[in-house]
């Protein structure tokens, strides 16, 4: 927990003014019993009404200049812990972007999502009582204790037996519930990822008939969530009656023990209030530590989680990598005997890779589901390092490139399309931010995009919603990769981002590659023989190797994979009408 107050560092006057306004609080509170004491032992014993007056309008004045003090102090905690909260979920995401996928993949982007908001606000709320109640319910309690000191060292003795029992009671509730209050925590996880699954996975939860399943399932957990919170609630209820009956108690002692120092005059009887008064301030002042302590727990178990993920490394860095001078004369890519292999795994997903890629060339990947073709593809811009061997792009291993000028050179078109809400303007600038129209008109020309994209009322300044959901599968897909031309890279990645597209907008698009790549590397990914059939060399993958490299005709004479690809798709006379 100590380690997240580094971001309060901008806020050190916010997180001094905040505790010190809230002990000139404690201390205009501390002085009230004594205005009373004086109101009743000078002012009503004497009848001089212009002094209860008087001591009325203090009594008024220190309640309003607390009050003053008290909203002080929460300006300035608040905006402390506002300010923790912005800078640590900054920092977190900025933490979370240098992941790679394999981090990514191992902690699960669902429970990245409750540390960077739930977990965050927890923290975010604990650093404001924090702030605010720290050394004010100490001071309090020692205060009045101090104060009752002053009045009668006797009757004192009464807290010195009665503090003691409350603080017993709230630790011994507070012991019993903080533990429930973690489990409450890990089933509201639980319940988090079951909301989310169950909304992202609508559709096929629908096309399988399984709403009913899926409500029992959140039912079940909703009333383990509830049984927990109730048992917590209950015993945690219990704190308020039992210290209020302990102090009702101690003051039914005081005013007996009192009673007879009264009738011999020892004390007087606003004294007696006092004590009654600083009393009470013990009981609320314990209460208030107490819900201190329950936030400070719930603090430090989110702050346990988020330093979980601060304490993962990224394995995929760039860092003290400087800007690098592009060989012309080396291939646009080339694999030196890659092997690779995902977290945690014991089995390689790629061996012993070895392929040249030069400038201008088209580089279809075909093979069966599981091959390794995405595998291949995402070591280029460096998603994942490679286990063994060398990934070099212009005769340079990509682990020397800074990642702004590896991905730069890259325009990538992932088997997932994936768009952004804003306009279709905004959407094609996301590689290339200082794009102009006509370079976007151009890009989306080739991607067979133009036409659907001028029927729309708004054209560039069409809104596109979260996820491209206001558009077709196809029409996603090929906004997707005319957002990958943009910008002119130099090498294109389209991994499997046809299999929206109907044949004839999938031939007229390999058609414009074929035809407005210039001298650009194009990696086509497919499960498709007419998506490669006409590229310069085909790699055929099994099994994360390589069964064979060539062309479509070359690889159909020697390669029995890329054989029985062709024919579990074409007939052996459309096989051969393509060779």
């Amino acid at each position: 927990m100590f380690r997240l107050f580094r971001y309060l560092k901008n806020y050190k006057k916010e997180s001094v003014i905040g505790p010190l306004f809230k002990l000139i609080e404690a201390c205009f509170e501390l002085a009230v019993p004594v205005v009373m004491k004086r109101i009743i032992d000078i002012g009503i014993k004497n009848e001089d009404m212009p002094y209860i007056l008087r001591m009325g309008g203090i009594m008024v004045l220190l309640g309003f200049l607390g009050l003053a003090c008290s909203l002080t102090a929460q300006f300035f905690a608040a905006k402390a812990s506002v300010g923790f909260g912005t800078a640590l979920r900054t920092d977190l995401l900025r933490h979370i972007d240098r992941l790679s996928y394999s981090e990514i993949d191992k902690i699960g982007s669902s429970t990245l999502v409750t540390r960077m908001t739930s977990d965050i606000n927890t923290a975010q709320s604990g650093v404001n009582i924090l702030l605010r109640l720290l050394l004010r319910s100490p001071f309090i309690v020692i205060g009045a204790v101090i104060m009752a000191f002053t009045i009668s060292v006797k009757l004192t003795l009464i807290f010195l037996v009665i503090a003691p029992c409350l603080a017993f009671v709230i630790y011994k509730i507070m012991s019993i519930t903080i533990p429930r209050y973690k489990h409450i925590q890990k089933t509201l996880d639980r319940t988090n990822l079951l909301t989310g699954e169950s909304l992202s996975g609508a559709r096929v939860i629908r096309a399988f008939s399984r709403q009913q399943d899926e409500e029992k399932d959140f039912d079940k957990l909703t009333e383990e969530l509830t049984d927990l919170q109730i048992k917590a609630g209950r015993i945690n209820a219990l704190m308020n009656p039992l210290t209020y009956v302990i102090v009702n108690l101690g003051i039914a002692v005081l005013l007996k023990a009192s009673a007879h120092q009264v009738y011999n005059g020892v004390i007087t009887q606003g004294e007696v209030i006092a004590l009654i008064n600083y009393m009470n301030q013990i009981l609320l002042a314990l209460l208030a530590m107490a819900i201190l302590v329950t936030n400070i727990t719930k603090m430090q178990a989110s702050a346990i989680r988020i330093n979980d993920v601060f304490d993962i490394d990224p394995t995929v860095t760039d860092d003290g990598n400087t800007e690098v001078t592009a060989d012309t004369s080396a291939p646009a890519v080339e694999f030196r005997g890659v092997s690779f292999s995902y977290h945690d795994s014991e089995e390689y997903a790629l061996e012993d890779i070895s392929f040249t890629a030069n400038r201008g060339e088209t580089i279809g990947i075909i093979g069966g589901t599981g091959s390794g073709k995405s595998s291949v593809i995402n070591l280029i811009p460096r998603f994942y390092d490679a286990s063994k061997g060398e990934v070099l792009v212009d005769g340079i291993d990509v682990k020397n490139y800074p990642f702004r000028q590896l991905r730069h050179k890259i325009g990538i078109v992932p088997q997932r399309a994936v768009l952004f809400k804003g306009t279709v303007r905004d959407n094609m600038k996301w590689r290339d931010s200082s794009a102009d129209d006509e370079e976007i008109i151009k890009a989306l020309k080739l991607a067979q995009a133009y036409d659907f994209v001028m029927e729309k009322p708004d054209k560039l300044d069409e809104m596109i919603h979260q996820g491209g959901k206001n558009l077709s599968g196809g029409q996603r897909q090929r906004l997707t990769i005319a957002r990958a031309f943009v910008g002119h890279p130099e090498i294109v990645i389209l991994d499997d981002s046809a299999s929206a597209l109907d044949l004839a907008t999938d031939a007229r698009l390999r058609k414009a590659i074929a035809e407005q790549t210039g001298d650009m590397t194009v990696f086509i990914v497919s499960q498709r023989i007419s998506s490669i059939k006409n590229v310069d060399k085909i790699i055929v993958l099994d099994d994360g190797k390589i069964a064979g490299t060539g062309t479509h005709r070359e690889l159909y004479q020697s390669c029995g994979i890329y054989r029985e690809i062709c024919l579990s798709q074409l007939s052996e006379k459309e096989v051969r009408e393509i060779g």
